[in-house]
């Protein structure tokens, strides 16, 4: 204990207190310094003795003091400052953003977000948001800027930070993952209500903050640093709070412009790699577009930076997410417009890229630059995102409505797109991509052919005024696009003359369909048959196939809605029968009951998928589908009676199938969906009660759906009530003699001359053998013409007789001449001077060769035919 007080007074006049003091301090360092040196503790000591004579204060309590006595130094030197109310609260807010930036750097989302893992009272993204109300009272009603930079920040970190989860397999812990997942549903509740002025932000960054910068608050400098500021101009990876990206080497990554195509080359070499952080390659190049000082380096980086953010979603599985599909449309619209106001440089595919990294290329004012891109892709790789990402959306939701909002900015994509491609043709003459604007005017035609006139005009008119006034169209001009039915004739003429197979034979049935949505049933027919494409359909790709039965049922809509119930029925028979309707028109999978799809077969099949807005009411087409069915079935029933060959007129099986099943059940109670009301309006037309049968159909609900629903069901009750005329006729003309017109006028509310009209049309065409008396206007039904059952079935076995003799007699003769060529076959091998004999053997070979294909076909022809009848 001794060396402890080498140096220090060793009087005997100290107190009792300090010896007590200097012993328990002794007795600690003691313990401490157990295993530490004795030189090392006797320079220890020397220094606490010389210390404590500097400065006069024993242990602990130095520090203090020296603690003290620099706050007072420093608050003598900076004196009192005197803060207002709104610059507290400004003070406070930029200390609430620095925060939320610091987590955010981290990836600490917790932090940000979720109340749970902290220990103040709320998180920092909550504590944001309160201070906002105080600070718009200071600011007039205005919200600060600072603010709107920070929830659009920190919602494109958001979004970039789950598309990293989603692209990287290494997952986030459990806390930092649920405040990611609550920061979504706060951020996006948040933004909604400053959505004018994040947009505002997003569209011009550097004018949208240059108002804020008067508002904020210089920091108080306790020491004099370099700005951040002046780093950034040097370094442009510097953020906000002096970090700098730092490259593999560890050196600090300079973007220059000088520097742009070598950063743009170490990225296009990337692509494709594993563990490719294609974000971190993004943000990259949008420094770069910053940087970018030449229209040449911002259309090399804007190539670039587009075609990455579609790498996102390279997998077929996922779709791209709607801000980052938002991002790559403003892109492109920004490359066009810098495209358009650079003519001397195009963007076309197959030239030849510049390969020198080191300078700029050299531009003559007489030849055009060609830089190796595909405008056209970028616009069919938007739509077909978009089309994807509403796959994928549940229709019946508001976030499908929301996204479908972006059809509007994408069809005015493609409509500057092909005004851009019009002027590459006027420029390259011979050169011209014709196949390009053929894919943009086909791109165009099918955002346009399954909408009705009024949405596509008001799609037209937002569209050209989003589009600069001095540009126009050759092939479509602002003033013919007003009427849309020219639109759509014009598209399809300048297809079918500048293209040829499947993207011709698609402008055919998209014209077709347009017409038969709008009524006009006879061109739409016409134009289906000139074509002859439902012979050659199934040599096409499925997503034709598709277009084509969509087509098909459009125009056998068209037919019913103009009251031609057998054209109507004979269209959809072929989609409707089958009992695929989703399948066939990419609605959805029906799975049948014993067929077996691989997961790869319903991958593909789900990709196939039209989104909701663009398909066909299926209960509406299944209602029309058996209504027509009803009203040409009914009066076939009634015509045949019990005859035995009622199973082959049959129009629709379908049909014959749930009348049956219906027939079977023993109690039927009112109806409750479309079948059940098309099935009791059957078995009331049958009894012929043809007013409950009109008032069952028009009670389906369905119709309303139809425009002119009213038109709809008058017209079905004037169908109703001459086919039930037909069937009365079919049922009791063997009991009557005569009948008059006017009897059957009352009985069925029709016209005479309406009545008179439908009974000569049936006589006509032979369906009633009856006269029609014109004097006495009535009907004299012809007796013993109508055959009996035991007379049919009589009729039936003399044909069924008549055709087993015919077999039989070939089947002799067939014999007979067999047996004939093998005699003379032996004779003519057998004579010497044989060549006549031969030659003249050849005739009746041919003739047995004949039989023997008679005989072929005797085996399972005609009499195996009978027999199985």
């Amino acid at each position: 204990m001794s060396r402890f007080f080498t140096g220090s007074d060793s009087s005997s006049e100290s107190s009792s207190d300090e010896e007590e003091l200097y012993s328990d301090q002794a007795e600690e360092e003691e313990q401490s310094s157990e295993e530490s040196s004795e030189e090392e503790s006797e320079d220890e000591s020397e220094e606490e003795v010389s210390s404590d004579e500097e400065g006069g204060a024993k242990g602990a309590m130095r520090f203090l003091r020296d603690a003290s006595e620099e706050e007072d130094s420093d608050e003598e030197e900076r004196g009192t400052v005197v803060k207002s109310a709104k610059d507290k609260r400004f003070e406070q807010l930029e200390g609430t953003i620095r925060l939320i930036e610091n987590a955010e750097k981290i990836n600490d989302w917790a932090v940000i977000s979720d109340r749970k893992y902290l220990t103040k009272s709320c998180p920092e993204f909550d504590n944001l948001n309160r201070q906002i109300p105080g600070l718009q009272k200071q600011n007039n009603g205005q919200t600060p800027k600072l603010y709107i930079k920070t929830i659009a920040d920190l919602e494109t970190a958001m979004l970039e930070a789950i598309e990293k989860q989603k692209v990287t397999p290494k997952k986030m812990n459990a806390i930092n993952q649920r405040g990611l997942n609550a920061m979504r549903q706060k951020i996006r509740r948040v933004n909604k209500d400053y959505a004018k002025e994040i947009d505002q932000y997003r569209a011009d960054k550097d004018g949208f903050m240059e108002e804020e910068i008067v508002e904020e608050i210089a920091p108080i400098a306790k020491k004099v640093k370099r700005p951040i500021s002046e780093i950034g101009q040097s370094i442009v990876g510097a953020d906000d709070d002096g970090f700098t990206m730092v490259g593999a080497g560890g050196k600090a990554m300079q973007y220059t412009p000088e520097s742009i195509l070598k950063h743009l080359r170490t990225i296009v070499e990337a692509r494709g790699r594993k563990n490719t952080d294609r974000l971190e390659q993004i943000r990259v190049m949008e420094k770069l577009l910053d940087v970018a000082t030449t229209d040449y380096q911002k259309i090399r980086v804007l190539l670039t930076l587009v075609s990455t953010r579609f790498d996102l979603t390279s997998g077929t599985g996922s779709q791209m997410s709607q801000e980052q599909w938002k991002l790559a449309q403003h892109e492109y619209n920004l490359l066009l417009g810098i495209l358009e106001a650079n003519p001397d440089m195009v963007v076309i595919e197959g030239a030849e890229e510049w390969e020198d990294d080191d300078k700029q290329p050299t531009f003559n004012p007489s030849e055009l630059f060609k830089v190796p891109g595909s405008v056209v892709s970028f616009v069919e790789r938007l739509d077909d995102e978009l089309t994807r990402s509403l796959q994928h959306i549940d229709p019946h939701t508001a976030e499908y409505v929301e996204r479908l909002t972006d059809e509007g900015p994408l069809y005015a994509s493609i409509v500057r797109g092909l005004l851009y491609v019009e002027s590459l043709q006027k420029k390259l003459k011979e050169d011209a991509p014709q196949d390009s604007i053929n894919r943009v005017v086909m791109r165009r035609l099918e955002h346009v052919y399954f909408k009705p006139s009024q949405v596509v005009t008001i799609l037209e008119e937002n569209t050209w005024k989003v589009i600069p006034s001095e540009l126009d169209s050759t092939i479509t001009p602002r003033s013919d696009t007003t009427d849309t039915t020219s639109l759509v004739r014009t598209l399809c003429t300048y297809l079918f003359t500048n293209s040829e197979g499947i993207i011709r034979a698609r402008a055919m049935l998209c014209q077709i369909y347009f017409l038969a949505l709008h009524d006009h049933y006879y061109k739409a027919r016409d134009m289906m048959l000139m074509s002859h494409l439902q012979d050659t359909i199934n040599s096409f790709d499925v997503n034709s196939q598709i277009l084509f039965n969509r087509t098909l049922v459009q125009v056998g809509l068209c037919a019913f809605r103009a009251g031609l119930v057998y054209e109507a029925q004979t269209s959809l028979q072929e989609i409707c029968g089958s009992n695929r309707q989703k399948e066939l028109l990419a609605q959805g999978l029906q799975m049948q009951r014993f067929s077996q799809i691989s997961p790869e077969q319903e991958r593909i099949e789900r990709q196939r998928q039209l989104p909701f807005h663009m398909h066909i009411n299926l209960e509406l087409l299944e209602c029309v589908y058996l209504t027509c069915s009803m009203l040409l079935e009914i009066p076939l029933l009634a015509q045949i009676g019990s005859s035995p060959d009622i199973k082959k007129r049959v129009i629709s099986k379908t049909y014959r199938r749930l009348l049956e099943y219906h027939e079977r059940q023993i109690f039927t109670g009112p109806p409750e969906n479309t079948r059940d009301h098309v099935m009791q309006a059957s078995k009331a037309l049958a009894a012929g009660e043809w007013k409950k049968a009109a008032e069952l159909i028009n009670s389906i609900k369905i119709w309303d759906l139809m425009a002119q629903s009213s038109v709809i069901k008058t017209m079905l009750s004037e169908q109703i009530q001459e086919e039930g005329l037909r069937t009365y006729l079919f049922t009791y003309a063997p009991f009557y003699d005569t009948l008059s017109i006017s009897t059957l006028a009352s009985m069925f509310e029709l016209s005479e001359r309406k009545v008179a009209a439908v009974v000569s049309k049936m006589i006509s065409h032979e369906e009633l053998a009856a006269a029609l008396d014109q004097v006495n206007s009535a009907i004299i039904f012809r007796k013993g013409v109508e055959l009996s059952r035991l007379q049919s079935l009589a009729l039936t076995l003399s044909d069924k007789a008549t055709i087993l003799i015919e077999s039989n007699e070939k089947t002799l003769e067939q014999r007979t001449q067999g047996t004939a060529n093998a005699f003379e076959r032996q004779g003519g091998q057998g004579a010497r001077g044989g060549r006549g004999g031969q030659r003249g053997g050849r005739g009746p070979q041919r003739g047995g060769r004949g039989g023997g294909r008679g005989g072929q076909q005797f085996t399972g022809g005609a009499l195996g035919r009978a027999i199985q009848a």
